[in-house]
């Protein structure tokens, strides 16, 4: 029978031939994945199920990278409720403080994760692994924790839609832009539980940071996870990273697709997703004058060490508009130290911008950039509803490091090519 890349590893780990859209399987996890706002309600329900150590000490992963540094009472009470589990667990993989960083960042460059794997996390963007060609997904806390005490999901087969991207990209078009381009054509529900499968020659030419940011955008049109062939690429940056055994599949040449799309990239320009969704998107050139009070690089979409390296091209020797907020945050310790031995960190500070250490930040409107009333702000970040960054008559507009460097220095929305 043939199959995609999604039916694939969910019949593998479902002990059967095959699998179809619509197939309800019980699958075996490779690895849980939790943090400080989806950790501790699937603690709770995982004590309330009588199970006394969770299925594998080495498979269940918590990271506290929301609300950290500890922002208040109650998120220091959330860190330690995951400190205290994973010291009564022994769990192998507990990250914290100057270990942790945002765990779609930390989880692959830490080498737990690799092609072929069932990854389940309670936090939505779980499926940015489907960049390294798992099949990841993101579940409530309650499903988390009968992962946590049994090693299995139930799930229901979804149907796959082939997203073929093509040509070349132009200057500062990154996955970002092809992605936002994608949820804007599709909708925030147009992929409802279905398998994006993003391939053509476009895909394969991305480096693996920007085939990370369209995994982690999946979700934004609806999709169960999203996922990329793994390839040369892939393997090449797995390379001293992990000594897991990566397991290649690729989708059979006569598999069913609920529906194949087209995307010429060689006809895309930097996107801008306007509020009040990612869906709401216009090209760089017709997004007109939106002066910003705030630019945010980071986030699990856009905070990794060549995610930096390209805002920082546009950045240096330049400083940020007067009255506007640069905010930047690494995606992890090691990023962060990266950033540092190649000046980078030294750019951004010498262009005015507030560093934070890694972690959520503002994505979320956790702390450390929140928005006041009627505030405008330029994200990297994979969300802009109503209220996500702060007051729910602030704004949020989101796009790739170039653009937000270049609209930091600008004070308004705007591209490089406007500094050169």
């Amino acid at each position: 029978m043939s199959m995609t890349i999604t039916e694939k590893i969910l019949a593998l780990h479902s002990g059967r031939e095959s699998a179809a859209p619509g197939d309800l399987v019980e699958a075996k996890v490779d690895l849980a994945l939790a943090h400080d706002v989806t950790g501790p309600i699937a603690i709770k329900m995982f004590r309330e199920t009588g199970v006394s150590r969770v299925f594998d000490r080495g498979k269940v992963v918590l990271v506290a990278d929301h609300f950290v540094p500890n922002k208040d009472i109650a998120s220091a009470e959330q860190v330690r409720i995951l400190r205290e589990f994973a010291r009564e667990q022994d769990l192998v993989h507990h990250f914290e403080g100057g270990e942790a960083g945002i765990c779609h960042v930390l989880l692959p460059e830490k080498g737990l994760v690799v092609p072929g794997q069932v990854v389940i996390g309670a936090d939505s963007h779980t499926c940015t692994y489907g960049a390294l060609g798992a099949f990841s997904t993101g579940v409530g806390s309650t499903d988390l924790a009968a992962v946590m005490a049994t090693g299995e999901i139930w799930l229901r087969v979804p149907p796959s839609i082939q997203v073929n991207c093509t040509g070349k990209r132009g200057p500062w078009v990154c996955g970002k832009d092809i992605i936002l381009n994608i949820i804007g054509t599709l909708g925030v529900d147009g992929a409802r539980y279905a398998a994006l499968e993003f391939t053509g020659d476009a895909v394969r030419e991305l480096p693996m940071y920007q085939r990370f940011s369209m995994a982690n955008m999946a979700i934004e049109a609806g999709a169960k996870n999203g996922i990329i062939e793994a390839d040369e690429t892939t393997l090449d940056w797995l390379a001293g990273r992990s000594k897991l055994k990566p397991l290649i599949l690729r989708s059979d040449p006569d598999a069913r697709y609920e529906r194949r799309l087209t995307f010429y990239v060689n006809e895309l320009e930097p996107q801008v997703a306007f509020p009040p969704s990612p869906d709401n998107v216009r090209p760089l050139s017709e997004v007109g004058t939106i002066d910003l009070d705030q630019v945010f690089i980071g986030s699990c979409t856009n905070g990794q060490i060549e995610d930096l390296r390209d805002a920082a091209s546009v950045l240096k020797g330049k400083k940020a508009a007067r009255d506007l907020r640069l905010i930047v945050i690494p995606g992890s310790p090691r990023i962060y130290r990266q950033a540092l031995e190649e000046g980078i960190i030294g750019i951004f500070l010498d262009a005015g911008a507030v560093i934070g250490p890694p972690c959520c930040g503002p994505c979320l409107g956790g702390h450390m950039g929140i928005l006041a009333a009627g505030e405008k702000a330029l994200s990297t970040t994979n969300r802009n509803f109503i209220g996500r960054m702060g007051h729910p008559m602030s704004e949020v507009y989101l796009a790739n490091p170039f653009v937000a460097a270049a609209s930091a220095v600008l004070g308004r929305i705007g591209g490089p090519g406007e500094l050169q």
